[in-house]
């Protein structure tokens, strides 16, 4: 069994706006999930207003810890 993921639009009276072909003379099984428009759109993560150009990086932020604090051995 192959799988193939599609994703279908639909207007606005809920009809599927236009079908892929599909091969032919074969039965195809679908399950269908309804994408949220909300998780197909970027997120732009921006500071807070309070902090915005108020702070200054002035060093290496991964050297902040020192290696055996982490806990980890190779």
């Amino acid at each position: 069994m192959d799988a193939e993921r599609l994703i279908l639009e639909t207007n606005h009276a809920g009809k599927i706006k236009k079908l892929p072909k599909f091969p032919p003379n074969k039965k195809l099984e679908a399950i269908f999930l309804i994408v949220d428009d909300v998780a197909l759109r970027p997120v732009r993560r921006t500071p807070h207003a309070d902090i915005v150009g108020k702070i200054k990086i002035k060093g290496d932020l991964l050297d902040t810890v020192p290696a055996t604090a982490w806990e980890f051995s190779p």
